[in-house]
């Protein structure tokens, strides 16, 4: 009985430092994929994310065209140690990047601009624009009133996703 302790601790032991030496080497990776895409010319590897989990790399992020995307996994494809790569890079092209990298407070305007064109929506105020979602509060009258509301801020340039605080008078 006191082997079998022993031999379950020490292939615990063994499966932790296992373990550990995975994530050692995850992170040489991931690190080695940054560096090759920060010195690869026609990468604009800023807006690339890398992550390494098994050997296996996500890249994800924006890019400007369809060739530097390709580019991108071909760079950290050709990587020692590399099994896999997902690419989940987004083309986004120069023309598109300001609506995408929209600031804030610029949405945060263009919401509030688009709530007081609608005369139905006094009520409702922008709480906070945090990376592009939109924390809305106040109050409607109906729940259809509500969801117009949402809708309204969705078609916004550059809102990500809208969270509601919005209390509706119908359901008091």
């Amino acid at each position: 009985m006191k082997s079998l302790k022993i031999g379950l601790a020490a292939a615990l032991v063994f499966a932790g430092v296992a373990a550990a030496q995975a994530d050692t080497k995850d992170a040489w990776l991931t690190t080695k994929a940054k560096i090759a895409l920060l010195t690869t010319d026609g990468v604009s590897a800023t807006a690339v994310n890398v992550d390494t989990v098994d050997g296996k790399m996500t890249i994800h992020g924006k890019v400007g065209t369809a060739a530097e995307k390709a580019k991108a996994e071909q760079t950290v494809r050709q990587l020692d140690g590399v099994k896999d790569v997902k690419n989940l890079l987004q083309v986004v092209p120069e023309n598109q990047q300001k609506r995408v990298d929209a600031k804030d407070s610029d949405i945060k305007d263009h919401v509030e601009a688009s709530l007081k064109a609608a005369k139905t929506m006094d009520d409702i105020s922008v709480a906070s624009v945090n990376k592009g979602i939109v924390l809305l509060s106040g109050k409607t009258a109906t729940l259809g009133q509500k969801l117009l509301v949402i809708e309204r801020v969705y078609t916004v340039a550059g809102v990500r996703g809208v969270s509601s605080e919005i209390e509706t008078v119908e359901n008091n």
